[in-house]
């Protein structure tokens, strides 16, 4: 069977009003780039007709500026799921024009087989090979392309040839079955390679093929900086106690390390610290670091979601793709996040937090506790079922204004119950076996900045004395204050004894 080649203004034509649309992909990586601008066009020309137009989108993770920027600028998103991390997407979802729904990356994609978000009328998915009977290899993230290749009534492939060699090999696509008939997800190891490398796809469902030759755009992030690496130090340095003192196996455990500079810089210290081994990753996201790890010799394999490597990087990569065919493996983030593996894997979990309570309540997604930053993403399905779930954060942002350990977080993502480390430049608190008075002298005395330490101890002398003490009328007082001077540090809890 062959497929028409169309436009991607004519593939936006078949996507309508109050459709539910499913992109490949997860992060920028993978994710459709030509449909979504036309299909913005689209919503713009209906709205200037004075008519409505919203679809409900759901993709793999964080997309980019051709999917939620230019969609959320043409006001063309009703509901959005799982997340998202542009300015106007995060503008949109702040300000009510679109909603919201943030699950675990876990849950979504039985989410929608489970029928929970209604039927997938439209999947847009890119490929950078395909063949007559369906059979495609996708890019550089797979996201939940499975299961919408499968639920979708109609599917648009984006055929990019920005790639410059093939991706066969590196993706791993697998559905689990669903209750009452769901078996074991057979993964033992990062390694394990458990479905097909190709994904197929029903051809009477390909209305057509929009070839596309756009890069990921994604930016390098900005380089280590004292506070980051400090945090990567202190990271390592504990992992590598906990080795010495036998409650890591020799020959360690797998990693799984989030996005962004905080991130890296854990990795890259990892790296630089020489008592850590050779490891693998089995993790949602891949970045640069990653790269640089492999190429030393300090990490051996990676099973991920998506290579969201720079632009820069990716080209390093294709230019070098066969070093990395038996290092690197992607997955739906079905697997690469699920519960059962990281659990009986023994993952070492570490992801980023906006902030931290001086009991071990972690929030990651609301600034103020109101407004969305991007979304809860993976971190709860590995920090809840991780071997070790480390959380990590500088201890102040906006030159000290701001503490990002605080008496209660004003949003919880992660509770006590899942957080056993947290980490700052300051150093690290084990809160491992502790009650909550003993996690709060330990999270005081070694991950607050000392601008802030008298602060928290003066909250502690005011809160009621109970099995977690809070004053509650003081508990979010540090922000109250930022909110009305712009300096945590003007905060006075003697006016709450």
């Amino acid at each position: 069977m062959s497929f028409p080649f169309i436009s991607a203004e004519e593939a936006a034509s078949h996507i309508n009003n109050g459709d539910n649309v499913a992109l490949s992909g997860f992060t920028a990586s993978g994710t459709p780039k030509i449909v979504t601008i036309a299909l913005a066009e689209r919503a713009k020309q209906f709205h200037e007709k004075g008519e409505p137009f919203k679809i409900n989108l759901y993709t793999g993770a964080s997309t980019n500026d051709y999917v939620d920027g230019s969609l959320a600028r043409a006001k063309a998103i009703g509901m959005r799921a799982p997340y998202q991390a542009t300015p106007d997407a995060r503008k949109g979802v702040n300000n009510g024009e679109i909603n919201y729904y943030d699950p675990h990356l876990s849950h979504m994609s039985q989410d929608l087989r489970y029928g929970f978000c209604g039927d997938i009328d439209v999947a847009i998915i890119e490929v950078t090979e395909m063949n007559p009977s369906g059979e495609v290899i996708l890019g550089a993230g797979i996201g939940m392309s499975p299961t919408i290749a499968k639920m979708a009534k109609k599917v648009i492939i984006e055929y990019s040839s920005y790639y410059r060699t093939s991706f066969r090999g590196f993706h791993d696509n697998y559905i689990p079955l669903d209750p009452p008939h769901r078996r074991e997800i057979p993964v033992y190891k990062p390694s394990d390679r458990i479905g097909s490398t190709v994904l197929k796809i029903d051809p009477n469902k390909i209305i057509g093929v929009v070839p596309s030759n756009e890069s990921e755009s994604i930016k390098a992030f900005t380089g280590i900086s004292d506070v980051t690496a400090a945090i990567g130090h202190n990271a390592a340095a504990f992992l590598a106690n906990e080795m010495k003192l036998g409650r890591i196996p020799k020959e360690f455990l797998p990693i799984q390390s989030g996005v962004g500079n905080v991130a890296n810089a854990a990795l890259h210290g990892l790296a630089e610290n020489p008592d850590i081994p050779k490891f693998e990753m089995y993790t949602e996201v891949v970045q640069d670091a990653v790269m640089d790890l492999m190429e030393q010799g300090k990490c051996g394999f990676a099973s991920t979601c998506a290579l969201a490597f720079s632009d820069e990087a990716m080209l390093r990569f294709m230019d070098n793709i066969n070093f990395y065919r038996n290092k690197l493996l992607m997955r739906p983030f079905e697997i690469s996040n699920h519960p059962e593996v990281v659990r009986r894997i023994g993952l070492i979990a570490m992801n980023t937090a906006l902030e931290c309570d001086i009991y071990g309540n972690v929030n990651s997604t609301h600034v103020m506790g109101t407004k969305m930053m991007n979304g809860i993403g993976g971190s709860g399905d590995f920090a809840r079922n991780g071997f070790l779930s480390i959380f990590m954060c500088p201890s102040i942002q906006k030159e000290g204004a701001l503490s990002a350990i605080v008496p209660m977080v004003t949003h919880v993502d992660h509770s006590e119950h899942s957080v056993k480390v947290i980490v700052t430049e300051q150093g690290v608190a084990d809160l491992r076996n502790k009650d909550p008075y003993q996690r709060a002298k330990t999270i005081i005395e070694n991950c607050v900045h000392p601008d802030y330490r008298p602060l928290m101890w003066d909250y502690l002398k005011y809160a009621k004395k109970e099995h977690i003490g809070h004053n509650l009328n003081a508990a979010f007082a540090m922000h109250n204050t930022f909110r009305e001077t712009g300096d945590m540090r003007l905060t006075d809890f003697s006016k709450f004894a």
